[in-house]
């Protein structure tokens, strides 16, 4: 004889107690996943799990605070996170918003970035007098003239994508700094090694020796490097503004300190105070026969 199964009827009170046992409650700041079920052309609405949908308005939907029409940017069905914007209202409705996540997100992507050191692409959507303004993954930044690597006219800068590095990038003031000219040198010594000779402009000479600007990095060609003959005066050899050929004889990326040589081009004592044209002529030649003397003791 077969049991006889009761079916108890599953009333509307019934599944209103039901919902009630689960804990629907949702606090602002909270990231949440939601699928959209409705899409309107003042929003989009949700269902986050709770007792009603969620609702994510327009302007709240991206970055920029408009899309594309809304049922292409949000098709139904599909599943995205969110981040609530506001309590629940008497219906058991929050606000949500995909905008303010991304921006979180970005936030949170730079500091990761800066922490890193690292080189990323940014472009260029302005100029103002003290430098560029840039768009970096969505959020608005700034490059001071001081860190850019080319500052001779700003305005060919609008509309290119500028390698840079975090300098700061503070949430709370919504203040975001970038450096080109970091992302540059970086990049320029990762390129460096030992032996390698190099093409620059005499920046500055102090009594110690002269700075020497090449690539985008500055070395230091110390006095006693210019010569095989002892040298007292940096400006016997060379002045400010002078091209230059030389060599790198030791990289301390740690220091950001790059040391160069030119008297291992030399053929013998003194000859860079008195051939320096024929030195830099002959220099890849020259070096070829003197690279050993890189690693001698």
């Amino acid at each position: 004889m077969n049991a006889t199964t009761n079916i108890q009827p599953f009333s509307a009170d019934d599944f209103a107690n039901a919902l009630a046992e689960h804990n629907y409650e949702f606090a602002v700041g909270q990231t949440v996943k939601g699928k959209v079920v409705s899409v309107e052309s003042s929003g989009i609405y949700v269902d986050i799990g709770a007792k009603s949908l969620g609702f994510l308005p327009i302007e709240e939907a991206t970055l920029s605070g408009s899309s594309r029409s809304n049922s292409d940017a949000f098709p139904i069905g599909n599943e995205y996170e969110f981040l609530i914007i506001s309590s629940q209202n008497a219906d058991g409705e929050v606000k949500l918003s995909v905008r303010r996540l991304l921006f979180k997100q970005a936030w949170q992507t730079l500091r990761d970035y800066q922490a890193e050191s690292k080189v990323f692409e940014t472009k260029v959507i302005g100029t103002n007098s003290g430098g560029v303004i840039v768009d970096s993954v969505g959020l608005r930044g700034f490059v001071p003239r001081s860190h850019l690597s080319d500052t001779s006219d700003l305005a060919k800068l609008v509309g290119k994508m500028l390698p840079v590095m975090v300098l700061e990038a503070d949430e709370t003031r919504k203040k975001l700094v970038l450096s080109n000219r970091q992302a540059a040198k970086l990049a320029a010594m990762s390129q460096l090694s030992k032996g390698l000779l190099i093409t620059g402009k005499v920046t500055n000479i102090r009594p110690f020796g002269a700075f020497v600007e090449f690539a985008g990095v500055s070395g230091l060609l110390h006095v006693k490097e210019m010569s095989q003959k002892p040298i007292s005066d940096p400006t016997r050899v060379f002045q400010i503004n002078d091209m230059i050929k030389a060599v790198v004889v030791d990289i301390d990326e740690s220091r950001d300190r790059i040391a160069l040589s030119t008297k291992i081009l030399e053929l013998h004592a003194g000859e860079m105070l008195d051939n320096s044209a024929q030195i830099f002529a002959e220099a890849e030649d020259r070096l070829e026969k003197n690279i050993s003397k890189l690693w001698e003791a």
